[in-house]
C-alpha cells in the first residue's frame, strides 16, 4: 500500500490536467512569496484553461492533501450566499513542502556546473572568524554560528557544483551534445578556466588543511556545542520530551564537519575529495586537447571511425529493403568473394609518377595487370628476384637524434634538481626556467598528497620519474627566487630523488 504522505504528489502523473495542477501549484508558490496565504477560484483564471472548473481541480488537490479549503464568509451578505458553499484555498505543510521541492529539481535540473574559486575564499574567510572566535574566553554565539552555518553553505555549493561541471566535462570531452564550432570557439577559456581553478585549489586548499589543524578535538567539541545549542532554542519541543535537542543537533553538526575535513583533508588514508577533484581539472586539460586535435583531423578529412560508424549505421536505417542491407554488409566489411591482387614495382613507380586521386571511379582508373593464374589458382608466385628491403637508416638516425636529446633534457634537469638530503626550498640553484616549472609541479603534487600542515609526505611524481619527500622544518616562511618573482611559502625541506 502507498505511503499517504506521498500523496501530494500524485498531481503530477494524473492521467488528465497534470499540466494544469503544477500550474495551479505554482501560482499558489508565487502568491506565498508575495505573503498571500489564500486564494479563490477566480484568482486562478490565468493557471486554468476556459473549458475547465477551477473548483473541481481545487476540490481534487484538497482530497490529495496539497491545499487546504476553508469557508469564504468575507462576502456574504445574504442567507442563500451564506448557504451556498465558497472556499479560499492556501498550502498545506505537506503540499508546500512538496512545491518547494520540485521547484528546486527544475532550478537545478540540467544547470551547469562550475568550479567556484570564491567560494575557497569565503571557506578560508569563515574559518579565520571562527578562529578568532574560539580563541577568546567566550566566543560571540551569534557571530560563530553565522561562521558555520555560512561555511556550511559555501562547502555544500563548491562540492555539489563541482559534481556537475565534472559530470559537464565529461559529457564535453566525450563529444556529446557539444556543437564542435562552438567548442572551438571557447576551448581556450576553457581550459584557462580549469587553470586558474587548478592553482587556486592547490593553494587554497593547503591554507583550509592548516586552519583545520588549528581546531583540535577540544576546539571542535566547544564549537559545535555553541552551534547546537543557538540552533536548538529555535527548535520545536518534542511531543514526546525523550529527544535531546542539543545533543541531535550537535552529533549532525559533528557528521558535517567531519564530512568538510574529509573533503579538503582526507581520512583514514583515502585520498581526499578536493585532491581527486585537482586531479580530473589536470586530467581533462590533456583530453580537452586531444579532443581538439579528433576535430581538427575531422575538419582536414582524416580517417575518423566513430563519424565512419555513424554514417554506416544512417546508410543501414535508410536501406529500402533487407537485400540492400546485406549487400551494404558485404561490401562495407569486404564480405564479398575475394580478388586478391598482388602489385609489382613497375606498377608501384608508375602511380607514383601518376598519381590517381581516391575519389576516381574503378572504371576510370588505369588498370592494374595481374597473371591469369592468381584467378585459376587462387596463388600468385612472382619470378625474379625479391624486391629490395628498404633502407631505413635516415629514419632510425632521426629518431636515436630526438630520444638522445630528450635524454640529455632530463639528465640536465635531474643535474639541477637530484639532492642526497632534504633542503629548503630557497637553496635551490634553479636558473633555468624549465627546471623551476619541474619543480614548481612536484611541489605541488607532494603537498596535494598532505592531509595536515604539520605531516610529512612522500609521493611519486605523475610520470613516475621522481620520488618527492616534504617535510616541515619549523621556519617561519621559505622563499624561492625565479626570474619572474619570488614564491614564498610556508617552510619546508625538500628531497627529490630518483624513482625505483
Amino acid at each position: 500500500m502507498p505511503d499517504a504522505r506521498y500523496e501530494v504528489f500524485r498531481y503530477l502523473s494524473a492521467t488528465e490536467h497534470a499540466d494544469t495542477y503544477r500550474a495551479i501549484m505554482r501560482e499558489f508558490a508565487a502568491a506565498k512569496e508575495r505573503f498571500i496565504v489564500h486564494l479563490r477560484p477566480e484568482e486562478l483564471r490565468n493557471a486554468v484553461p476556459r473549458a475547465l472548473d477551477p473548483v473541481s481541480l481545487l476540490a481534487q488537490l484538497v482530497e490529495w492533501g496539497n491545499l487546504r479549503a476553508d469557508p469564504d464568509t468575507s462576502r456574504v451578505s445574504t442567507v442563500e450566499e451564506f448557504n451556498r458553499a465558497r472556499y479560499v484555498y492556501q498550502f498545506t505543510a505537506a503540499g508546500e513542502s512538496a512545491e518547494r521541492t520540485l521547484a528546486d529539481f527544475d532550478r537545478t535540473f540540467g544547470a551547469a556546473g562550475s568550479l567556484q574559486s570564491w567560494a575557497l575564499e569565503d571557506i578560508v574567510e569563515q574559518l579565520q572568524v571562527i578562529l578568532a572566535q574560539l580563541a577568546l574566553p567566550v566566543a560571540d554565539e551569534a557571530k560563530t554560528a553565522l561562521a558555520m552555518t555560512t561555511l556550511t553553505d559555501r562547502f555544500t555549493g563548491l562540492a555539489a557544483n563541482a559534481q556537475a561541471f565534472s559530470g559537464d566535462l565529461q559529457r564535453t570531452i566525450d563529444l556529446r551534445g557539444v556543437d564542435t564550432d562552438a567548442f572551438l570557439a571557447y576551448k581556450e577559456r576553457l581550459i584557462g578556466y580549469l587553470q586558474r581553478f587548478i592553482q587556486d585549489l592547490v593553494a587554497r586548499t593547503a591554507e583550509i588543511a592548516e586552519l583545520l589543524d588549528r581546531i583540535g578535538e577540544a576546539d571542535e567539541e566547544r564549537l559545535l556545542q555553541i552551534v547546537a545549542a543557538r540552533e536548538a532554542r529555535d527548535i520545536a519541543p518534542d511531543a514526546g520530551g525523550t529527544v535531546d535537542a542539543v545533543s541531535f543537533l550537535r552529533d549532525r553538526w559533528h557528521e558535517r564537519f567531519a564530512g568538510f575535513r574529509q573533503w579538503f583533508v582526507g581520512a583514514d588514508g583515502a585520498v581526499s575529495q578536493s585532491q581527486q577533484l585537482r586531479h580530473m581539472a589536470i586530467n581533462a586539460i590533456p583530453a580537452l586537447l586531444g579532443m581538439v586535435q579528433r576535430l581538427g583531423d575531422r575538419r582536414a578529412g582524416r580517417s575518423d571511425r566513430v563519424a565512419d560508424f555513424r554514417a554506416l549505421a544512417l546508410w543501414f536505417a535508410e536501406a529500402p529493403s533487407d537485400d540492400d542491407r546485406h549487400r551494404l554488409a558485404s561490401v562495407a566489411f569486404g564480405l564479398a568473394p575475394a580478388r586478391h591482387l598482388s602489385v609489382d614495382e613497375h606498377t608501384l613507380d608508375e602511380r607514383m609518377r601518376h598519381p590517381v586521386a581516391a575519389s576516381t571511379p574503378w572504371a576510370e582508373a588505369p588498370p592494374i595487370e595481374i597473371s591469369p593464374r592468381l584467378r585459376a589458382t587462387g596463388s600468385y608466385e612472382r619470378r625474379g628476384s625479391p624486391s629490395r628491403v628498404r633502407d631505413r637508416t635516415a629514419e632510425r638516425r632521426t629518431i636515436a637524434l630526438a630520444v638522445e636529446a630528450q635524454r640529455v633534457e632530463m639528465e640536465r634537469l635531474r643535474i639541477q634538481l637530484l639532492t642526497d638530503e632534504p633542503e629548503a626550498i630557497g637553496d635551490f640553484p634553479l636558473v633555468d626556467p624549465d627546471a623551476r616549472n619541474l619543480l614548481l609541479h612536484l611541489l605541488g603534487d607532494a603537498l596535494a598528497q598532505r592531509r595536515r600542515p604539520s605531516d610529512a609526505v612522500t609521493t611519486r611524481s605523475i610520470d613516475g620519474t621522481f620520488m618527492v619527500e616534504l617535510r616541515p622544518d619549523g621556519a617561519a616562511a621559505s622563499a624561492l627566487r625565479m626570474d619572474d618573482g619570488v614564491l614564498v611559502g610556508p617552510g619546508h625541506r625538500v628531497r627529490i630523488s630518483e624513482a625505483r
